[in-house]
């Protein structure tokens, strides 16, 4: 039903919500007079969310005791449909607490009790002796939360009541978290005590004291005090509200729970009308005479004298006057304000779940402009959710930047509908090595990534990365298509701690200590962890002790250890031994960056690899590794000289005949000759009329000696596309279920960077059914963020945000090769980064709702 009447409203106060309980925080800026056009607004805003099924309940405004404003919408019993009205009664939750609080004056008030004497002089179990009734009252005790207890000591089939809490107190004592009055925080466990003390006194169950002394007293006909232990049955009379939540998208009951056999914290029963008729009671003399009353609404004074704004039951503005309290229980949802000047009430009662409306009621009721949630539903489609799980039919709904709904969905009145014409949607991919980040300021769309459905990327790799707080900045004034998450990176603490120029050196006592101290305010800012790239000369002087100290920073942190490792070819064995002893010694996950064997006369050796790692986790290391799908790697011509030796015609030839093959080879870019771009190694030697060892040696010395010239050309020298891998041993690596998929990729240069999660799909996948799609794609989302310690992204969940991509199975490939390397990929329709379209029929949208993600705290 719905009464809509005129002018006037109340101020609003914050709501803060935790899970068991809510409570208002006083606001400092609140409406004292309401208008037409906000009660207007709030009865239009209401009826979408309900249609949107965001609200189920009833909502009162008054002032002065008349009801300028009320609606209920939805119904009492999502089991019958029963509708609501303005008379059901629902569970109050937290708001009870205030009930509680007038019921222990009204004894005060009879000198059956004094507010400080002690809890143990009416609960002789109660074993801590210092706490008073006035320290439960006031959230000042110091105890514990009944829940915790119960999870600890109780089990399933116990249901709890006021009686077994104050025996399981007397029986485990546990330790108090304060010295009592010492400070303020929110504890139920005070207000059954509360109950359990009125019962004691009066001598009486705490309902039928509440049922003479307030509910009769009022004429409140739809307000009772009810567990699951009252043995009187629920009166036929009044229409008994039940909690519910929404699940897979249809109404699931969600009421009493085993808990529910206490009283006091919550479990009152009450209408929006009788609250409104308690509310106006308590300008009057007739539960308690209002100088008695005035103590409920007092603040709370403290050992230190200090005061926190909270009574009897009500938080309490800065001014004085306005007065406040939320519950949050099972499916319920409620909110009570009264202000005491402008004699305004405002009453929010709901059944279910969702915590919308209560926010958007109040900021409307306070003036506030409000932006109502935009949901779509994204229907037709093969769900490939990134655990592994097998593809299912159903329908995905996002409400903004989140995934709220899986199942068989309905559409919504006016929502937006995709319809993926029976294609995969799977979480979007998380590049965990990229390079990306370089392209984002000139083509902020991220084509590159979003055209093989990343929308994540990872940077901060081999050992180098930009501040936490640069990246962070970059984001906020420069709006990007994908998200980014960072490590920090060995190389760049070196730099700033021992010099650009003097890093061919192991590292003194001081200046690792200087890098852990910066180390570890990159990561209290949120770094992942620490990245290393152990083969690049930045870091290839430092020794093993070095990167083990810094690893231990990251570890206390909570963060990750990432390496491209000290070889990957001569000395393979022992680099991953290095990072072995690592994450055995600092006890955190390491990864493998690209993993490879690129030593010719080791190739095919990956299953004695692959067993050396698992020996690792079976002794408890947390080893992973990531890895892309191509038998060429990427990067400087300087990493063919493992001894660092560039002038050494032995090694050059040790280069040419067993860590790449120079007439695969390909120079990505050589700034002193840019003809050679494109060329094979051994095309440019067959130019320069030299072997191809030769060769090698002298663009080593050529790009050293301009790089000299030009010390601020900062697009990159010289790159190679080195070919010296084996397709064997690359199919085992992404095959091992410790290996996620990467690209190691940037907006240029190797194919990778445009093309290696379609490649792995359209080939690996569809082609040579290497593996199944759902690994495929949890090996490129839910594994990835996992093992990366990335909260809610990689998998399609309610909760998580909404970054996915929609393919099509039969027609995603890779497009780019070496002649072409930003060719985009076939078979990525859409790509949805925190709940925007960002691409689409292979092109960008325009829109850039990229974060900088963070790491998951401990």
């Amino acid at each position: 039903m719905s009464q809509y009447i005129a002018p006037n409203i109340v101020q609003n106060t914050r709501l803060y919500c935790c899970l068991l309980a809510l409570w208002l925080l006083p606001s400092k800026n609140f409406i004292a007079q309401p208008t037409a056009s906000r009660l207007k607004t709030l009865d239009s805003t209401l009826v979408v969310l309900h249609d949107q099924a965001m609200f189920n309940g009833v909502v009162l405004v008054a002032q002065n005791g008349k009801i300028l404003y009320q609606k209920a919408l939805g119904v009492a019993d999502c089991r019958t449909n029963a509708p609501l009205t303005t008379r059901s009664s629902f569970n109050l939750a937290s708001v009870s607490k205030q009930f509680v609080g007038v019921m222990i004056l009204q004894l005060k008030e009879r000198r059956l009790l004094g507010l400080d004497d002690k809890v143990s002089q009416y609960l002789p179990a109660f074993p801590y002796p210092t706490v008073t009734i006035r320290h439960l009252l006031t959230h000042t005790s110091g105890l514990p939360e009944y829940f915790d207890l119960v999870l600890q000591y109780k089990n399933t089939l116990d249901t709890l009541t006021n009686d077994k809490l104050v025996a399981l107190l007397a029986a485990q004592k546990p330790q108090p978290n304060f010295e009592a009055g010492a400070q303020w925080q929110y504890c139920n466990t005070g207000y059954v005590l509360l109950a359990s003390i009125v019962e004691k006194v009066a001598q009486m169950p705490v309902a039928t004291f509440f049922k003479q002394n307030i509910a009769a007293p009022l004429g409140l006909n739809n307000t009772l005090v009810y567990s699951l232990t009252i043995k009187e049955p629920w009166p036929r009379s009044v229409q008994r509200v039940y909690g519910f939540e929404r699940k897979h998208g249809k109404p699931v009951l969600n009421d009493l729970i085993r808990l529910d056999g206490v009283v006091g914290d919550g479990n009152v029963y009450a209408s929006a009308e009788d609250l409104l008729a308690w509310d106006q009671a308590l300008y009057t003399d007739k539960l308690l005479p209002q100088a008695a009353l005035r103590e409920a609404f007092t603040p709370v004074r403290l050992n230190d004298g200090q005061t926190h704004p909270y009574g009897f039951g009500w938080s309490l503005d800065a001014s004085g006057t306005v007065f406040s309290h939320t519950g949050s229980w099972v499916g319920f949802l409620n909110g009570i304000e009264r202000n005491t000047t402008a004699k305004t009430t405002v009453v929010f009662l709901s059944n279910g779940t969702d915590g919308t409306a209560r926010r958007t009621a109040m900021a409307i009721l306070k003036g506030e402009k409000v932006a109502l949630p935009k949901t779509q539903l994204i229907r037709n489609i093969r769900l490939v959710d990134g655990t592994g799980a097998a593809a299912r039919s159903e329908d995905v709904r996002l409400k903004n930047d989140h995934i709220w709904e899986i199942g068989s969905l309905t559409p919504f009145q006016n929502e937006l509908v995709v319809d993926g014409q029976g294609q995969v949607l799977a979480p979007g991919f998380i590049d965990s090595h990229s390079h990306h980040f370089g392209g984002l300021a000139k083509a902020p769309e991220a084509i590159p990534s979003l055209n093989q459905g990343v929308t994540t990327i990872v940077i901060g790799q081999d050992g180098n990365s930009y501040p936490m707080d640069t990246l962070a900045h970059f984001v906020k004034t420069k709006p990007v298509a994908v998200n980014i998450a960072s490590y920090t990176g060995h190389s760049t603490l070196r730099a700033a701690t021992m010099g650009a120029n003097d890093l061919y050196r192991t590292a003194k006592t001081d200046e690792v200590e200087r890098m852990k101290t910066m180390l570890q305010q990159e990561m209290d800012k949120g770094s992942l962890g620490l990245n290393t790239g152990l083969e690049y000369e930045a870091a290839f002087f430092s020794n093993r002790e070095e990167v083990l100290e810094l690893a231990k920073v990251a570890a206390k942190a909570g963060g990750r250890y990432m390496s491209h490792i000290r070889s990957e070819d001569i000395s393979m064995d022992e680099a991953v031994d290095e990072i072995i002893e690592i994450g055995r010694k600092a006890n955190l996950p390491v990864q493998i960056s690209h993993i490879k064997i690129a030593k010719k006369d080791q190739w095919k050796t990956s299953p004695a690899l692959l067993a050396k790692l698992q020996d690792a986790r079976a002794e408890g290391i947390d080893i992973t590794a990531d890895c892309y799908p191509y038998n060429f790697w990427n990067s400087t011509l300087r990493v063919l000289f493992p001894n660092r030796d560039y002038t050494n015609f032995a090694s050059a030839e040790f280069a040419t005949n067993q860590l790449f093959d120079p007439e695969k080879s390909v120079l990505v870019r050589f700034a002193p000759n840019p003809t050679y771009a494109g060329k094979t190694l051994a095309e440019v030697a067959r130019l320069r009329k030299e072997r191809p060892a030769q060769t090698l040696m002298d663009l080593i010395a050529i790009a050293a000696d301009f790089e000299d010239k030009h010390p601020d050309f900062d697009e990159g020298v010289e790159a190679i596309m080195g070919k010296s891998m084996d397709d064997y041993d690359v199919s085992n690596l992404l095959l091992w279920p410790h290996t996620n998929i990467c690209s190691d990729g940037s907006s240029g240069g190797h194919p990778r960077g445009h093309g290696a999660f379609t490649r792995v799909l359209g080939r690996y996948v569809r082609e040579q059914k290497l593996m199944s799609l759902e690994t495929a794609i949890h090996k490129m989302t839910g594994l990835t963020a996992e093992q990366l310690g990335i909260a809610e992204r990689g998998l399609i969940s309610p909760g998580h945000y909404a970054d996915l991509v929609l393919l099509n199975p039969d027609t995603v490939l890779d497009r780019a090769d070496i002649q072409n390397g930003k060719a985009l990929s076939d078979g990525i329709e859409k790509v949805w980064v925190n709940g925007q379209i960002v691409y689409e029929n292979k092109q960008a949208t325009g829109r850039y709702p990229g974060a900088l993600i963070y790491r998951q705290r401990r």
